[in-house]
Formats: C-alpha cells, structure tokens, sequence
C-alpha cells in the first residue's frame, strides 16, 4: 500500500506529494516510467510496469521507439490502474550534461501529460537506479524541475504531480530536499 509521507501546495493550487510505494500501484492518471532510448522495459521500475501491465505495453513501445535522452513519449498502461505510462529517458551518470537532461525529461514529461488532459501524474527518480544518477542530484533536480514548470504552465490541467519513491533512500533524499 502507497503511503503519503509529504505534501505542499505548488503554483496555482497545485499539489506535490512524496509517497513510499510501489508506482505500478498509483491510481493516477499516468505514471512516468523510467526508460532507455529503446524503450526495452526488461529491468527496475521499467521491467516491473511491464509484468504488471502487461505485454501491451512493451508492444506500444516498439512501434514508438526509440526515443532520445531527455525526451519522453506515452503509451497506454495495460492492467496497471494508472491510464497511461509516460516513457521518460533519463541520462546516464558520466555521459555529460546530466543534469539538463534530467530537468528536460521531467518537465517533458510533465508537458506530454498536460497535453492530454491529465491531471494527476506520478514519478519515480529517474536515472537513479541502474543509469547511476546520484540520489541526493536527481531529488535536487527532479524537484527543482517540477518547481520551474509549475510556476511557467499556468494553464496546465495538472492538479497533483507525485513523486513514488519504493527505496527508503530514495526517499530520505527527497524528503531532505523537499
């Protein structure tokens, strides 16, 4: 069971929440997976949306990839209870400019929801898993991204943006941070 652990009012009466779970488990509108440039869902959170949502998913993929770093795409979300899974490809650590590349996938993540009417989204911490991201930067980063969107996408129709966090150190960077 997802627990909210934090919550503040954002720009234009905007939520963000901090919540420790299992994103594949958010009734949200859409949840933002954490991809590579071909969209092969084999591992971490990226592996975990596609056994619980199903082969569906992967098959989107393929006919949308690849997708470059910094970008994401969207596709339908299968059995998961979420509508939609939003492809966000993160950097990996060490290959240069990571840090506006992981505010480009996150804001164009948020972008692609706002484009189709969603008004609830949630996100895990890109890139800090297997591409490396250190934990502490992403949150900086990841929420520093959120922050500037909110305060330039006034008209955006999304009202609640979560970051999922499954590991607890995930989740006491964020919490320092947030």
């Amino acid at each position: 069971m997802n627990v909210e652990v934090k919550q503040k009012d954002i720009a234009q009466g905007k939520k963000l929440k901090l919540i420790k779970g299992d994103i594949t488990e958010e009734m949200v509108d859409a949840i933002v997976n954490a991809a590579n440039s071909h969209l092969k869902h084999g591992g971490g959170v990226a592996g975990a949306i596609v056994r619980k949502g199903g082969q569906v998913i992967q098959e989107e993929s393929d006919r949308i990839s690849p997708v470059p770093v910094g970008e994401a795409a969207i596709t339908g979300a299968g059995r998961l209870p979420a509508r939609f899974v939003i492809h966000a490809v993160g950097p990996q650590w060490g290959e240069g400019n990571e840090d506006e590349k992981l505010k480009c996938v996150v804001q164009n993540s948020l972008k692609i929801a706002a484009e189709n009417n969603l008004q609830k989204i949630s996100m895990p911490a890109i890139s800090s898993g297997i591409f490396g991201f250190p934990k502490s930067r992403c949150a900086e980063v990841i929420l520093q991204a959120i922050d500037e969107y909110s305060k330039t996408a006034l008209k955006s129709p999304l009202k609640e943006i979560r970051i999922c966090l499954f590991d607890d150190i995930s989740l006491q960077e964020f919490t320092k941070i947030f």
